[in-house]
């Protein structure tokens, strides 16, 4: 055990005399240490910890998955495939909380959310205890059925699926509610009541592993990442070839700084830090879900043809992004087959809108077999979609003047 190595930060703590606390008594199903009964310790105290030492614990992942108990909660993709999800949050460790049932994922009606269950949730996922459980769809609106409601937990659980509930649709739970007090104040949605969370992560030491500089704010700048070359920490900058906004996402998640707005890979308006202009990382491919830049696929050996420099790598994060959602189901109920005349669809050939066989044909004569359907596309995020490109870089087809 490290309390018998000398010089183990343990063994050294063991022989400092001091405790802020004499005695504690949890029932184990509290959210923090606060909340347990608490003995402070004495300014002098004559015997400090007599009967003791000072407390240790050893923390442990919690399993990937949960079985559920019984409340009909299913799996619907891989076996390790767990139970819960957050969802829109700009940070590791908070976002909208969704549970799988019956192969679908759904959201949580907002009443009597509590820390207790926050912190079951969080628990799950790996993050410790819930910093705070968040009324309202602060972190944006979901879609999809709402599979519980009234959800009130022991604490003791290892799942949210095992805490006692309400079916949604029994209890009434609508589209458009009044949500509970926050704060002394009511709000009104527009959409459906979410019960949303913010974990205590304890990804800090991720944060250390990155930085941006150059840029005119501390949300951008030029991406210098720590890694190990030949056993030495060294700091450095990242190719910016295949750099996307997958990749952008995870830097500015690991950052603590939200969500991507630009993928940039070339950031020759920014200086980097001295002594860190070495490319240390290339040919990073994420798939967006990752904690930091380092669990990315990488390469092995760095290979950056193109050189750094002011090709490296760089982000514009923002707290605040749309997140887009195809009603999948209108467009399944909606589709049908359509024989259309060639000279009804000069523009859509024009604009390439069709596949490249349609080159091939006698025009205007003969006609096509179309798939048509209707979409409806909802921006369930914190801010507005608006297109990469200016209105004023718009080029208007004949067919559209």
């Amino acid at each position: 055990m490290k309390m018998k190595v000398p010089k183990s930060r343990l063994k050294m703590l063991s022989q400092k005399k001091m405790f802020w606390i004499h005695k504690v008594s949890c029932s184990g199903t509290e959210p923090h240490l606060a909340n347990c009964n608490v003995q402070i310790s004495p300014k002098t105290p004559k015997h400090p910890c007599s009967n003791g030492m000072h407390a240790i614990a050893k923390c442990v992942a919690p399993p990937t998955s949960a079985n559920g108990n019984g409340n009909n909660f299913k799996k619907a993709f891989r076996t390790m495939e767990p139970l819960v999800r957050l969802r829109s949050g700009p940070h590791a460790g908070e976002g909208r909380v969704e549970v799988l049932r019956n192969g679908k994922w759904g959201t949580i009606c907002d009443d009597k959310w509590n820390l207790v269950s926050a912190s079951v949730v969080c628990r799950e996922l790996g993050y410790g205890s819930a910093k705070e459980a968040i009324l309202g769809a602060q972190l944006g609106q979901g879609m999809g059925p709402i599979h519980m409601n009234e959800v009130v937990c022991t604490g003791r659980e290892k799942s949210i699926t095992e805490c006692k509930f309400k079916e949604a649709r029994i209890a009434g739970c609508q589209h458009e509610e009044d949500v509970g007090e926050k704060s002394s104040h009511k709000r009104i949605i527009s959409f459906w009541l979410k019960r949303e969370l913010l974990c205590k992560t304890g990804f800090v030491l991720l944060l250390f592993q990155i930085r941006l500089v150059g840029g005119r704010s501390s949300e951008e700048g030029k991406v210098e990442v720590q890694m190990v070359i030949k056993g030495v920490k060294k700091w450095g900058a990242m190719c910016g070839e295949l750099w996307g906004m997958n990749e952008a996402m995870v830097a500015c998640r690991q950052l603590g700084l939200g969500f991507a707005n630009h993928a940039i890979q070339e950031t020759w308006y920014w200086r980097g830090t001295q002594g860190a202009e070495d490319i240390v990382m290339s040919g990073v491919r994420c798939s967006g879900t990752e904690l930091s830049i380092q669990q990315c696929r990488h390469h092995s050996v760095v290979h950056c043809p193109r050189g750094g420099g002011h090709r490296s790598a760089g982000v514009s994060c923002t707290d605040h992004a749309p997140d887009l959602i195809l009603n999948a189901q209108l467009a399944q109920e909606s589709a049908y087959l359509e024989d259309r005349p060639l000279h009804m669809l000069e523009c859509a050939h024009e604009e390439e809108c069709l596949s490249k066989s349609a080159d091939d044909m006698s025009w205007p004569y003969g006609h096509r077999r179309l798939l048509r359907f209707s979409s409806e596309i909802h921006n369930i995020g914190r801010s507005d979609f608006t297109p990469r490109n200016g209105r004023h870089t718009w080029v208007w087809h004949e067919c559209h003047r």
